[in-house]
């Protein structure tokens, strides 16, 4: 059932996914093709934002700053598992496995290569603060338009 706080939560991730992926290119390899990266994560942060947060909301401040955390983290891990499998595939493509148990193996390789480019400070700043705002205002959207 589509309500204000899953609109607020969804779209509040969806712009976290867009200035994180915009800073992960911006550290990244130079040259590289991102191709489709920030649209994806877009994407996963809209789903997130819908389904995660949205129907947690109402249960209190403390709540909706737990609430946010748990979006935030539940969009970088599907972010980065979605993205490991997308280059895993690429590589298999170009017979980089030995074996399909190899390749199910470099997906979490990948991802945690993924995982530390998260670790700049900024990124990390801005995944914090726009997980504490998020839960906010999808608290306040719930309060607001129930």
């Amino acid at each position: 059932m589509p309500t204000a706080s899953r609109l607020v939560a969804a779209l509040c991730l969806l712009v976290i996914a867009f200035l994180v992926s915009g800073m992960i290119i911006d550290n990244g390899e130079e040259g590289k093709n991102y191709g489709y990266f920030t649209y994806v994560n877009m994407i996963l942060g809209w789903v997130c934002g819908w389904v995660i947060m949205g129907k947690r909301a109402g249960r209190g401040w403390t709540a909706a700053i737990n609430n946010g955390l748990t979006g935030v983290a539940a969009l970088v891990f599907w972010g980065l598992f979605v993205q490991g499998t997308y280059e895993m595939f690429s590589q298999a493509m170009r017979h980089r496995f030995g074996g399909p148990f190899e390749a199910l193996l470099a997906i979490f390789e990948i991802g945690v290569e993924y995982g530390e480019q998260l670790l700049a400070s900024e990124i990390l700043f801005t995944l914090g603060i726009g997980a504490v705002l998020s839960g906010i205002l999808t608290e306040i959207a719930f309060r607001r338009w129930r």
